[in-house]
């Protein structure tokens, strides 16, 4: 048996997370889990509850990573949640995890895993139009390196049939 995709959904936590972007990290939880692959988020809420949903709510399978040591922390649509007592330093986890990121706006902690996915060459597509920290970077590079583009999405399923084919 081959193994799953792994795709992991970044984004805005709680603060800043407006509910176009959890419908946009639904719709993409939900296209995740049609297409057969696993969907990895930081297991807390905003963006990585309504991927979460999404995928729940389409039978797939969902892993919550998260900052604390208390599995009771995740949200409630993880599947399966690995508590690491690691705090912020897990983002790494994340972006190692993942066979390919999709970014639905975000802050620092979404450029912190960015970057972490951005130094391993890990595939990455971001939602546009969403502001955060990685609009700038959007169909363009984090830096001189030029370790990765960051391609850009109009649609969960446009940014969905992007990261399969990045990482088919």
């Amino acid at each position: 048996m081959a193994k799953k995709r792994q795709i992991l959904v970044i984004g805005n936590n709680t603060n800043g997370c407006t509910p176009e972007h959890e419908k946009i990290a639904y719709e993409i939880g939900s296209e995740i889990a049609k297409s057969g692959s696993v969907l990895i988020t930081g297991g807390l809420g905003g963006i990585m509850t309504a991927a979460s949903h999404g995928s729940h709510d389409a039978n797939g399978l969902s892993i919550g990573i998260i900052p604390q040591d208390d599995a009771t922390l995740a949200n409630e649509y993880c599947d399966i949640v690995i508590p690491t007592g690691m705090g912020l330093t897990r983002d790494f986890l994340n972006a190692l995890s993942a066979d390919g990121i999709i970014i639905v706006g975000g802050g620092s902690g979404t450029l912190s895993e960015t970057c972490a996915a951005y130094m391993h060459k890990k595939p990455m597509v971001a939602m546009r139009n969403l502001g955060g920290s990685v609009e700038q970077y959007i169909d363009g590079y984090l830096d001189h390196r030029e370790n990765v583009k960051i391609l850009g999405a109009d649609t969960p399923k446009e940014a969905v049939e992007k990261i399969l084919e990045l990482i088919s």
